[in-house]
C-alpha cells in the first residue's frame, strides 16, 4: 500500500526521524567513549607511588638489619635471589623517586655481605649471581671497585670455559642473564654479550615453545606432560622471569648489537601470547593456560608481566591502543586487590617452580619469602609511574 502522507508531512516525519537516529548513535557514541575512557583510566601517579612507598617501607621497618638471615625450614642468607629480586625492585623505586634511605638500605646490604655472592665466586649458579644486578647499579652511582670486584670475578670464571648449559630453568635466565648485560656495557667487552647469547639460545632451544610462544619451566614440564585440561603447562611468575630479563639485558646491549633484534622478537611474541591470556579481573594465572589449575589472583606473574609490557609501551616496541588497556587493568587490580594497610602484599605465590607450589595464594597469606614478590611489584609499579 503506497502512503498517502505528502508534501511537508512526509518531510517532517523524515527529519524528526533523522534527528531521533541522530541522537541514537551520539548516545551510543558516548557510551561507548565512556567505556573506553573507564577501561583505560590509569590510576594516578601519586596512588601509584603511595602504593610502592607503603609496600617499600613496610619491608624495611621489618628488615632494618640488612644482613640478616632469613630463617625459615632452614637459614638462607640475606644476599640469595629473593632478596635480590627484592633490591632490583629497590633500584627501580630509587630511579623514581631517589630518596636517600632507599640507596643507603642497598649500600648496607652489599656492605654486609662483602659486596659478594652466596657460594662465593667459583659459583656458576644463576640464583647465586642474581645480587650482582644491584652491586652493579650501585657501583654506577659510586664506582667503588669493591661493589664490582666479586660479581665480575664469578663471571669472568664462567667464560674461561666452553660450558654453556648452566640455564637448564627459565628463572636462571632472569637472575644472571642482565648481570652480564651490565658487565658488557661497563667494560665495552661484546664477551660478556656473546656467552650470555649462547647460554640464552641453549636454555631457549629446550624450553621455549616456538608455536605458542610461551617457556617451559624446567624439563619437567615439557610434552607429554600437560596440565588437567590437555593445555602445556606455563607457569606465570617463570614466563614473567623471561620477559623482565629480556628488557633488563636490552636496557643494556647496544641496539645495533645482532642479538637485540633476537631479544626483541622473543619479547613481543611473549607479550603478544599473555595478551588473551589476562583474567577478567587484571590478574594472570599461575597456570597460564590452564584456569581450572589453581586459577584466581596471583601477583608474582601478574607484575612481571606489567613491568614488561609497561616498558614495551614506552619505548615504543609494542602498540599503546593494544596493551595500554591491559596494563591499566592489571596495575589498578595489583593496587587496588593486593596492598594491605600496613603495605604487606598479598597474593603473593611462595617459592617454587609450578602452579600448584605455594597453594592456596591468598590475600592474608604470608608467603615464605615476602621479598621477592615486592621486588616484582616495584619494578612494575615504577615503570608504570614512567608511563606519560
Amino acid at each position: 500500500m503506497e502512503s498517502k502522507m505528502g508534501g511537508p508531512e512526509a518531510y517532517a516525519l523524515i527529519n524528526q526521524n533523522i534527528s531521533t537516529m541522530k541522537k541514537y548513535f551520539l548516545f551510543v557514541a558516548m557510551l561507548t567513549a565512556i567505556a573506553t575512557q573507564a577501561q583505560q583510566t590509569l590510576i594516578p601517579k601519586k596512588t601509584t607511588l603511595d602504593a610502592l612507598t607503603k609496600t617499600n617501607q613496610y619491608f624495611m621497618e621489618k628488615w632494618p638489619d640488612t644482613g640478616k638471615e632469613i630463617v625459615l625450614n632452614k637459614t638462607w642468607p640475606s644476599n640469595i635471589w629473593t632478596r635480590g629480586v627484592y633490591y632490583e625492585g629497590l633500584m627501580a623505586l630509587y630511579c623514581v623517586d631517589p630518596k636517600k634511605p632507599y640507596y643507603d638500605y642497598a649500600v648496607q646490604w652489599g656492605e654486609k655481605h662483602h659486596w659478594n655472592l652466596r657460594n662465593g665466586i667459583k659459583t656458576r649458579n644463576a640464583d647465586d649471581q642474581d645480587c650482582g644486578q644491584t652491586y652493579i647499579d650501585l657501583y654506577l652511582v659510586d664506582k667503588k671497585p669493591e661493589r664490582i670486584a666479586n660479581i665480575k670475578a664469578s663471571i669472568d670464571t664462567m667464560l674461561k670455559t666452553a660450558k654453556i648449559d648452566d640455564w637448564h630453568w627459565i628463572d636462571a635466565i632472569q637472575m644472571a642473564m642482565p648481570v652480564m648485560a651490565r658487565l658488557g656495557k661497563i667494560y665495552k667487552d661484546t664477551a660478556y654479550y656473546h656467552r650470555m647469547y649462547e647460554m640464552y639460545e641453549w636454555t631457549k632451544n629446550g624450553l621455549y615453545n616456538k608455536e605458542e610462544h610461551l617457556w617451559w619451566r624446567d624439563k619437567d614440564f615439557i610434552p607429554p606432560y600437560k596440565e588437567p585440561n590437555g593445555q602445556n603447562c606455563y607457569w606465570s611468575r617463570g614466563n614473567g622471569w623471561v620477559l623482565a630479563a629480556l628488557l633488563r639485558t636490552m636496557e643494556q646491549l647496544p641496539q645495533n648489537s645482532p642479538y637485540y633484534k633476537i631479544f626483541l622478537n622473543d619479547f613481543k611474541e611473549m607479550s603478544a601470547a599473555l595478551l588473551p591470556l589476562q583474567r577478567e579481573d587484571g590478574f594472570w594465572n599461575a597456570s597460564l593456560r590452564d584456569p581450572g589449575n589453581y586459577g584466581g589472583k596471583e601477583l608474582t606473574g601478574t607484575s612481571l608481566f606489567v613491568y614488561g609490557i609497561t616498558w614495551g609501551i614506552r619505548k615504543g616496541y609494542l602498540d599503546k591502543k593494544t596493551y595500554y588497556p591491559v596494563v591499566v587493568k592489571a596495575w589498578n587490580a595489583l593496587v587496588k586487590d593486593c596492598v594491605h594497610d600496613n603495605g604487606m602484599l598479598g597474593y603473593v605465590q611462595s617459592t617454587g617452580k609450578q602452579p600448584s607450589d605455594g597453594q592456596p595464594v591468598t590475600f592474608d597469606k604470608i608467603p615464605d619469602f615476602e621479598d621477592y614478590g615486592l621486588g616484582c611489584f616495584l619494578l612494575a609499579g615504577s615503570e608504570i609511574y614512567k608511563l606519560k
